[in-house]
């Protein structure tokens, strides 16, 4: 019962964030999932609840989505679904997660210091690819839209609107992978809809938060996850 205590108020909270920045709810919500479950339920559970959480969100944002990025972010995504996934499957996910969080910290210093680079396809679709293969390996595909989106000067409507978009093809995407080669359980199932709940009512929290925060303060929150996702990877590991 502590347990699932515990998952309704990380997802909440998880998808508050998620819903005011476009951002957070595997950077949130994975930590404390990883406490609670084996690491491939806990990467499950994950997906599930941000496919949900894309859902409900998708019509009221589709207006504000860039379609072309969205596309080319998604063809990125496909060689990096499949190659996260065997990771996910075969190879030794701690050192990802150690690489990874040491590079996120990296590059988020560089953009404190106002690094900025230019926007191309190339640059997108390779987020897209990194992002793909995060996905299906450690369930966190935010850092890499993330760092490229605050690099290229990205505003945080179609930051928001574009990610979200994003995520419900890759986490669906990466979701029918997990399961056609590595199968679920009843427990992730479960503790999906104990948490859906708590989903809905940070979405519609998150919706009235995203009004209130100005440009300034959303590349504040930016940087403050990146280096909590970066210190989170490499303590994990």
């Amino acid at each position: 019962m502590d347990g699932w205590l515990l998952l309704i108020v990380v997802v909440f909270f998880a998808s508050l964030l998620q819903t005011s920045t476009g951002f957070g709810f595997s950077i949130i919500g994975t930590p404390f999932l990883f406490l609670l479950y084996p690491i491939h339920t806990a990467v499950q559970i994950n997906i599930v609840l941000s496919i949900c959480l894309s859902s409900f969100m998708i019509y009221k944002i589709r207006k504000e989505i860039n379609k072309q990025l969205l596309i080319t972010l998604i063809k990125g995504s496909i060689l990096g679904l499949i190659i996260g996934l065997a990771v996910y499957l075969y190879m030794d996910v701690q050192i990802l997660k150690m690489t990874v969080g040491i590079l996120i910290i990296f590059l988020t210093i560089l953009l404190i210091l106002k690094l900025t680079i230019k926007q191309s396809k190339k640059g997108d679709f390779l987020t897209g690819g990194i992002s793909g293969l995060l996905t299906t390996s450690i369930g966190v595909p935010g850092p890499p839209l993330l760092l490229y989106f605050s690099s290229v000067g990205t505003n945080k409507a179609t930051l928001r609107s574009t990610t979200l978009a994003y995520y419900l093809f890759v986490y669906f995407a990466s979701l029918v992978m997990q399961i056609g080669f590595g199968g679920t359980s009843s427990e992730v199932w479960i503790s999906s809809s104990i948490g859906l709940p708590s989903l809905i009512i940070g979405i519609f929290a998150g919706q009235l938060l995203f009004k209130w925060i100005s440009q300034k303060t959303f590349k504040i929150i930016t940087y403050i996850i990146l280096l909590f996702t970066g210190l989170y990877l490499i303590i994990t590991s």
